[in-house]
């Protein structure tokens, strides 16, 4: 008997992204299996730059200008058609942004008669690494998960698929936010995490000796808001001009005026750090929990030498690591439909209503 299988619609607006996606799902809550047929985002980081960050308002105007553009790109895939659900991220985001594509997916789904589901963006990232080829997903159980993006860091333990219990969270800054702020004191653009990432590519890491907060504590919980008070106060140290003449809220050519090399050195440390704090909280759980793989996903696990870190750990662990497609790291529609699948499996309900504080 052949495997049933679903075509799901998914639409994803919950920050800065606009995403659309067309995913085939199929299997059981023991193994699901996805292809995505078509998978388009388009950012909208040029409209956000000169403000140093996401602007709601300015995030729903551009939802709403790019929802009807994407949408009939979609409607020439001959997959298309054939739609089962139309899944939309309900939360956690910001609320103008989500109730745009929430309204989209409603409208979408009286024009062609198909149900909307409400999916959780933060399952999304969970679920991300689906959306890749896996032999045999069972024999990756148990398994430790670290969600690493600019508004969450959250470590979980899966004993399956649907399976899991939060181990810990972030106390304060999420990683993602340690590496926007850091770059912000550094003077670099927005967006700041993978423009850090870029100037730490041409320092040492080993030069500063960061803190790493809670690295050591006997918890699975994280803290970066001292890391990042230890980065403004080496800027201090390294800078050649007064201090006290720049505008601490929008710092610009901080680069320019450290001493020769120290920019470099300083983003390579501090990132050094941000990955030491995030290795340490997940390898112990690993241990703890004799896991059998370890997963990242999230904005955050795009960054190649947090991937490098944990791949080689694991590798030293004799466990497995698995991390999403490069393209399925940051918001995207593809895990939008992959978490919508698996929830629509468990029989799982929430209101399709903007939940911005929405969690696990």
């Amino acid at each position: 008997m052949p495997e049933s299988k679903k075509i799901i619609f998914s639409i994803e607006t919950s920050c800065d992204e606009t995403a659309m996606a067309l995913v085939e799902a199929k299997g059981k809550l023991i193994s699901p299996k996805f292809k995505v047929i078509k998978n388009a985002i388009l950012s909208q980081i040029a409209k956000h730059k000169e403000f140093g960050g996401v602007v709601p308002n300015i995030a729903k105007r551009e939802h709403q200008k790019a929802l009807p553009e994407m949408l009939e790109i979609f409607e020439v895939v001959p997959e298309f058609e054939d739609i089962d659900i139309i899944a939309v991220t309900v939360g956690p985001g910001l609320e103008p942004a989500l109730w745009t594509g929430i309204e989209f997916a409603e409208d979408l789904g009286k024009k062609i008669n198909k149900p909307v589901f409400p999916a959780n963006h933060i399952k999304g990232h969970l679920y991300s690494f689906l959306l890749s080829s896996i032999n045999n997903i069972n024999e990756l159980f148990p398994a430790v998960a670290l969600i690493v993006s600019g508004g969450h860091t959250i470590l979980l333990l899966l004993n399956s698929i649907s399976e899991y219990k939060v181990l810990g969270e972030t106390k304060d800054d999420a990683a993602g936010e340690a590496f926007d702020k850091g770059a912000r004191l550094l003077g670099l653009p927005y967006p700041g995490g993978p423009e850090l990432e870029k100037l730490a590519l041409k320092g040492n890491s080993a030069t500063f000796n960061f803190p790493r907060p809670m690295a050591n504590q006997d918890n699975f919980d994280f803290s970066f808001a001292g890391l990042k008070t230890a980065l403004l106060y080496k800027l201090k140290d390294s800078y050649k001009a007064n201090w006290k003449d720049i505008n601490k809220k929008a710092i610009s050519g901080i680069s320019d005026n450290l001493a020769s090399g120290d920019a470099e050195d300083i983003a390579a440390s501090y990132q050094q750090a941000i990955i030491d704090c995030l290795a340490a909280k997940t390898f112990k759980a690993v241990k703890k929990f004799s896991a059998r793989s370890v997963i990242i996903s999230g904005g955050v696990a795009a960054n190649k030498a947090l991937r490098k870190a944990f791949a080689e750990i694991a590798k030293k662990e004799n466990i497995e690591f698995l991390a999403p497609e490069q393209q399925f790291n940051t918001d995207n529609a593809a895990m939008i439909a992959a978490s919508s699948y698996i929830e629509s499996l468990q029989g799982i309900e929430r209101p399709l209503e903007a939940n911005g504080n929405l969690s696990l």
